[in-house]
């Protein structure tokens, strides 16, 4: 009835030990791990403690939103040059252009033989839209149409544009994470919201400004050719000169090489004038492009674009071979700094606009851990008074048991790499009072079982048994009610739903297992005569 074996009270004993194990990180902090570390391997110490969220210890928030208008342009331009490769390669004869009209192109086939001859290959432009739970979903990226008079139109559907915005966002998402790690900064919580957002936390930063630079610029770099004087308006594209402020340069439109050929991009000086620079270096392929253009192109400028800004104009003053070069622009250090981190973390796959941005500053966050310090302090001592006044010697076990409860809680926290934040603190501090109301549950249970005459033994055993549904059911619920909260909320309120979810698994465990693996090891050695609660 009311005994373990020696392999339960193993399994018990080392679970609870190994949930307390995890915290030595949060209780000992960086220092006392390192003290640690100078005496066991670093392999036996765990050293990750649990993050404090925003709120704790202040750092920046933002929101970011893909500009879906901006998306479509690259897709409809990108569309655009898609058709004229397959027209050019099945040498298929127009009417005019490949005109772009919002999410579609549109161009003017006058030979039924040429039609007949560019459709299929246009169609295999619209590629089936997958995903990764259901598979093929049935949809097309594109709906390819043969209108009247030898017009073909090739539209975005909406479910194309959805899965344009999603892969965006997916690897927007990629992107910063890259451009937030190569600041130093640890542990930065980022995350979508919904189909076109991103949420964005650094705890510890308190320069916004700084974070909004690395958001905010899409990081597109280009190398063009600067426009001769009388070149066909459809080959140039006029950019602003960051050089001359209010002025704009023509370049050709034909990109030499981009970005995404860099294998590095260093800040370093000058060596001429000392000015602050961006070393960059090509891919071999990209080298051997760059090399070939420079070498055809003596004498003649070309554009540094970075973001559709032109940055710099050198003039190529003899063939660059060798794969590397600078990109200088009158840049402070810290630009400097910034735009390669920029570089070597990638462009954004389209432009991304900042919808809500706030600080916390570190001091606030400072008051909050104070407050909740306070909070607890008082919470715990109420319930220390209550449970040692009603419960006696079984109220000690169950102050142990909660106890080990909020260890297990930080352990497991700890393990899954949880941030914890305010509202965190909250629902751990309502885990405890669910904690103890399942030990009085089950204690007020022993005692009624003790009024009706059955012996100790019977009484603690019915005690234990008889109040699992019970507590089972109030805790599947609360469970549930923070599952729904964390699927559907953002931000603090996921906070809470974790911790509170967590603390609920960690109370039944406790209540079942070691609360009353602790009135089993008190009964068997002290043998009471009654059960005095």
């Amino acid at each position: 009835m009311f005994r373990y074996n020696a392999m339960k009270t193993v399994a018990i004993l080392l679970s609870c030990f190994l949930g307390m194990y995890l915290t030595l990180p949060t209780i000992l902090g960086a220092d006392g791990i390192k003290r640690v570390n100078q005496y066991l391997p670093t392999f036996l110490v765990p050293q990750k403690a649990i993050t404090l969220g925003l709120d704790l210890q202040g750092g920046s928030h933002v929101v970011m939103e893909v500009d879906v208008a901006d998306l479509t342009r690259l897709q409809s331009r990108q569309l655009q040059d898609d058709v004229r490769r397959v027209l050019r390669e099945e040498r298929v004869a127009l009417s005019g252009g490949v005109g772009v009209q919002g999410r579609a192109v549109q161009m003017r086939i006058p030979e039924a033989a040429d039609r007949a001859k560019a459709l299929p290959k246009l169609r295999e432009l619209s590629q089936p839209i997958s995903n990764a739970i259901v598979g093929q979903t049935g949809a097309n990226t594109h709906l390819v149409q043969e209108l009247p008079d030898g017009i073909i139109r090739i539209e975005m559907t909406e479910a194309g544009l959805r899965d344009k915005v999603g892969r965006a966002v997916a690897q927007s998402i990629e992107v910063i994470r890259k451009r937030i790690d190569n600041t130093g900064t640890t542990e930065p919580q980022i995350q979508r919201q919904g189909l076109d957002r991103i949420l964005i936390q650094v705890p510890g930063l308190q320069d916004p400004q700084r974070l909004k630079v690395l958001l905010g610029s899409t990081a597109k770099l280009e190398f063009r050719l600067v426009a001769d004087a009388g070149a066909n308006p459809a080959d140039v594209e006029e950019m602003k000169d960051k050089e001359r402020p209010g002025a704009t340069m023509t370049v050709e439109r034909r990109v030499m090489v981009q970005g995404e050929d860099l294998i590095s991009a260093e800040p370093g000086f000058d060596s001429r004038n000392g000015e602050p620079v961006v070393n960059f270096r090509f891919n071999v392929k990209a080298a051997q492009i760059f090399g070939r253009v420079t070498t055809d192109n003596v004498g003649k400028p070309f554009a540094i674009v970075l973001d559709n800004e032109v940055i710099s104009a050198p003039r190529i003053i003899s063939p660059i071979t060798g794969g590397s070069g600078q990109i200088s622009g009158r840049f402070t250090i810290q630009q400097v700094n910034d735009l390669s981190t920029l570089l070597r973390a990638g462009a954004l796959p389209a432009k991304m606009t900042i919808v809500e941005e706030r600080t916390v500053g570190a001091g606030l966050g400072q008051d909050s851990i104070e407050a909740a310090k306070l909070a607890s302090w008082v919470a715990l001592s109420l319930i220390v008074a209550f449970t040692l006044a009603t419960y006696g010697f079984l109220g000690i076990i169950a102050l142990i048991a909660v106890g080990v409860n909020v260890g297990l809680i930080f352990g497991f926290m700890s393990l899954i790499g949880s941030t914890l934040t305010l509202p965190g603190i909250a629902g751990i501090v309502l885990t405890v009072g669910m904690a103890i109301d399942s030990n009085v549950l089950i204690y007020e249970r022993i005692r009624e079982e003790a009024r009706i005459g059955r012996s100790v033994v019977s009484s603690l055993d019915a005690g234990f048994t008889r109040a699992l549904a019970t507590i089972v059911d109030s805790n599947s619920t609360t469970f549930l009610a923070g599952m729904v909260l964390f699927f559907i909320g953002s931000g603090p309120v996921k906070g809470f739903a974790v911790t509170l979810c967590v603390g609920i698994l960690t109370t039944v465990f406790t209540a079942f297992t070691l609360t009353r693996l602790m009135v089993a090891t008190w009964y068997r050695y002290a043998k009471p005569k009654s059960v005095s609660i």
